[in-house]
């Protein structure tokens, strides 16, 4: 059983249980990696965050919003995978914190803008030793960060793809 399979109709699982318990293995799945390095980068990052009255999910807001500001709550969601509901709530706390604002867009009162106040905006120095941080100790050169870097981006441009479609259809 080795290589990429183009879709379940390759697999005949009732009559061969050895593909199942194979299939079924953690060691098989692309997921877990994922996931279990996503919750020890998080790890890593909490202290540091911390420190800027930031959780990670709050972080990657700000970066967002320090690349350009103001956005739109889609926007937001858009570009940080996110569906309006669960980001909401992170960006009241963003706000309570006095970090963004939240106001109706006077062209289209439906749309809520996000904006960076003068305390969001001055983080964002502060914030700029979060990335080194997660860099110390990492054993990758340089090259080969960049590289994990795009083969990431490029598995969740596919699954966002792929996620649209489903929406779709």
């Amino acid at each position: 059983m080795s290589g990429v399979r183009s879709g379940p109709e390759e697999l005949d699982i009732e009559n061969r249980p050895d593909q199942a318990e194979e299939l079924l293995r953690l060691d098989r799945q692309v997921c877990f990696p994922l996931y279990a390095a996503s919750n020890l980068i998080n790890r890593l990052y909490r202290p540091v965050l911390a420190e800027l009255g930031l959780t990670y999910p709050q972080y990657l807001t700000m970066l967002v919003l320090w690349e350009r500001s103001p956005r739109t709550v889609g926007e937001l969601a858009a570009a940080l995978h996110l569906d309006g509901g669960t980001l909401t709530p992170l960006l009241k706390r963003l706000e309570a914190s006095g970090f963004v604002t939240r106001t109706r867009d006077v062209e289209d009162e439906r749309r809520v803008l996000i904006e960076l106040t003068a305390q969001g905006r001055t983080l964002k120095t502060r914030a700029a030793q979060v990335p080194l941080t997660l860099m110390e100790g990492f054993e990758y050169s340089e090259e080969d960060a960049d590289n994990l870097r795009e083969t990431v981006q490029d598995l969740v441009a596919m699954l966002a793809d792929r996620s649209q479609r489903r929406e779709r259809s």
